[in-house]
């Protein structure tokens, strides 16, 4: 049995290799994957993570970066492949920044998220959950309900690019035809570069969102006044494509027309939320619905209980929450989010709800809600995790905890100091809110004993 190498480097000594010049073409052996989907080969004493390369291939890659003893690469030819690879189905793949692993087969793709966030928890908290949950999957295309669309004025030819960032680069891939976008987006994408390139002064877009909730919208940045014809064209494209115009020039973005409002459903729980572009929403309708429910499943709220939403965005864990229980403390670190959640749960009928604005990634001792009793604990902090937080919540005597991370690594952080006040890591699993990349969405289950 051949040894696994590990990826340790050597230490330094003797003469200083020459480093690898980027734009090089090097043939490899691909050995096993990294947690972000990049197969790996060993070259000299160099670690290369090579883009579309997967275990067991020979490829010819091109070097696009290269430090001490790591080299980043991608693959430009297979010279021989594996039976595991898929021909991608996006004609885009591989030279557009979005989706890196269309080649690795859907269930290959939950197996190494699975796999990284079983490593992280065993690496950084040294321990392993009593139970695995199933990977919570979603359509593997056509999931997207947000978008954010490049635009760049090309001064020397005089034109406008519009598609998406390339991989590794700053350059724009002209799309007309996104795989992983919902129907309503993609027919908004097609005439979009035609309306944009026509209009009088295209040097003025600063860039483009989609969105597609309750309606669809086009939010338009731009960095000059726009004039008459221009605004004529934007409202005729979005007329014939039934999608509310959002305007984003100085300040916060507004609607061309007073009243309109996008929103989204979660239908379990008959609650519709209402946001703003600008505003933080999951792109995945499937899973993010699935979440929720599962959130709750595993949080078990009983009537009558309090409940804590840290981290509560729009309100959409607190407010099917509150259909629950007897009362929710929402808490969020913008004070708009914190507004429109309020909004939301009038809305809806609920006043079993309570929000606050707080700092969340420094200590809470000052604040009032802070320190009240609570059953049982929800959070859903953003990439760098909730330790100050973390290390304040055996304090609210809470005995669930549910944790829904989009960071392996903070959550492992923050699930050793969890186990550090006494919780245990029930149950642990990944949410496919991202299929076709490597992105990773956990939940887990922390119960006090």
């Amino acid at each position: 049995m051949s040894k696994h190498r590990s990826l340790r480097f050597q230490p330094a000594g003797g003469e200083r290799k020459a480093q690898v010049p980027v734009g090089k073409k090097q043939k490899l052996t691909i050995e096993r994957l990294a947690n972000d989907g990049r197969g790996i080969a060993f070259v000299e004493g160099r670690s290369w993570f090579v883009a579309g390369a997967l275990p067991g291939e020979e490829v010819e890659a091109r070097v696009l970066n290269a430090r001490s003893q790591v080299v980043e690469a991608r693959a430009e030819r297979i010279l021989q492949a594996v039976e595991l690879r898929r021909q991608a189905p996006c004609v885009h793949a591989g030279t557009c920044g979005g989706c890196t692993l269309q080649h690795l087969p859907h269930s290959e793709q939950l197996a190494l998220k699975q796999r990284s966030l079983a490593e992280q928890l065993q690496r950084v908290a040294g321990l392993q959950p009593e139970e695995w949950a199933a990977p919570l999957v979603g359509p593997e295309f056509g999931y997207r309900r947000r978008a954010r669309i490049a635009v760049r004025w090309d001064v020397k030819h005089k034109r406008l690019d519009v598609g998406f960032r390339a991989a590794a680069s700053q350059d724009i891939v002209a799309i007309t035809d996104c795989a992983v976008l919902v129907q309503p987006l993609q027919l908004l994408l097609q005439g979009l570069p035609a309306l944009l390139q026509g209009l009088d002064k295209p040097q003025a877009v600063g860039h483009v969102e989609l969105f597609h909730g309750n309606a669809s919208a086009l939010l338009l940045r731009h960095t000059a006044p726009l004039g008459e014809s221009d605004l004529a064209r934007l409202r005729a494209f979005c007329v014939q494509h039934q999608a509310q115009l959002w305007l984003h020039g100085a300040g916060e973005p507004q609607a061309d027309q007073p009243g309109l409002a996008l929103g989204y459903r979660l239908e379990p729980w008959a609650l519709e939320l209402q946001y703003r572009p600008g505003d933080f929403v999951q792109v995945n309708a499937a899973v993010n619905q699935a979440m929720v429910e599962q959130a709750l499943e595993w949080l078990a709220p009983q009537t009558g209980e309090r409940v804590l939403d840290l981290f509560c965005g729009l309100g959409n864990f607190a407010l099917p929450l509150a259909r629950q229980v007897g009362e929710v403390v929402a808490v969020e670190g913008v004070q708009a989010m914190v507004e429109r959640a309020r909004q939301n749960a009038a809305d809806n009928g609920l006043d079993n709800l309570h929000f606050f604005q707080a700092d969340l990634s420094k200590p809470l001792a000052e604040a009032s809600w802070a320190r009240q009793a609570f059953d049982a604990v929800l959070l859903d902090p953003p990439r760098d995790g909730a330790f100050e937080v973390v290390k304040q919540i055996g304090a609210l005597g809470a005995q669930r905890l549910v944790y829904v991370s989009c960071n392996p690594a903070t959550l492992a952080r923050d699930t050793a100091e969890l186990v550090q006040q006494g919780y245990r890591l029930k149950r642990a699993g990944i949410l496919d809110m991202f299929p076709q990349t490597a992105h990773v969405e956990a939940m887990a289950l922390f119960e006090v004993g």
